[in-house]
């Protein structure tokens, strides 16, 4: 990763973001065409946020680091159609490409990641719920780890695991860099102008949970270790 005094690679940055994009725009589609599907998307989604917010329950008692627990679950890993997002990211691409400093860019690169992951690895599992595992109205645990498993994708699991370690790690970098937060705070007044405020928002809200935390490192490793955790605790009860 490079470091936030460091100039990024801008042009891989953005191939980076359009490649995501698109494979975000082909994930609709076949979300589209199978609409029998969307109340078990639902249901995993819904899951998915209660297991979260139970995993990080403690967390997000402790003052320190309430904000931090709310942007990850709500901003990255909440259960919102992103398709709006990505509209909007398409119809200013090139006056955002040019506005935005380039930490903002790559921390918006590395969200859309995690989401087009998230979304391409829920699709699997809503598939393998509703067609092999047979869910329609409720889903427990069981069925939730089962289908988890038979989506057979550790790499890509880890690899979220890893994005939001990276995201929370540049945010961090940039609260403690104040050149690099000043020209990404600066950023406020032209992002709204071009259109992409909302984007820009999403940053804010990202570097005033961690400034609030004053140091990330304990957070990230925590949610790291969690996370990692269920991966292999998962993984580790394959039915015989």
């Amino acid at each position: 990763m490079k470091e936030p005094g460091r100039a990024p690679d801008r042009r891989s940055t953005l191939a980076h973001m359009r490649e995501l994009l698109e494979r975000s725009r082909t994930l609709r589609r076949k979300i589209v065409v199978s609409r029998e599907l969307s109340g078990v998307r639902r249901l995993l989604a819904e899951y998915q946020a209660q297991r979260l917010a139970e995993t990080y329950a403690d967390l997000a008692a402790q003052p320190r680091y309430r904000p931090a627990v709310g942007f990850f679950l709500k901003d990255l890993y909440g259960p919102v159609d992103y398709g709006q997002r990505d509209a909007d990211i398409e119809r200013v691409f090139p006056v955002m490409s040019r506005v935005l400093s380039g930490p903002a860019l790559e921390s918006i690169t590395r969200a859309l990641e995690l989401r087009t992951i998230s979304e391409e690895l829920d699709a699997r599992m809503a598939e393998i719920l509703g067609k092999d595992l047979g869910v329609r109205d409720a889903l427990d645990a069981q069925t939730y780890e089962e289908a988890f498993r038979r989506c057979d994708d550790r790499p890509g699991r880890l690899r979220q695991i890893e994005l939001i370690e990276q995201i929370g790690r540049t945010l961090d970098q940039v609260v403690n860099h104040p050149v690099t937060y000043a020209t990404v705070m600066a950023a406020r007044v032209p992002a709204r102008l071009a259109g992409f405020g909302d984007l820009q928002n999403f940053i804010e809200r990202g570097l005033r949970a961690f400034r609030h935390m004053h140091g990330a490192k304990e957070f990230i490793a925590i949610v790291g270790e969690r996370e990692r955790g269920m991966l292999d605790r998962v993984f580790a009860r394959r039915s015989t």
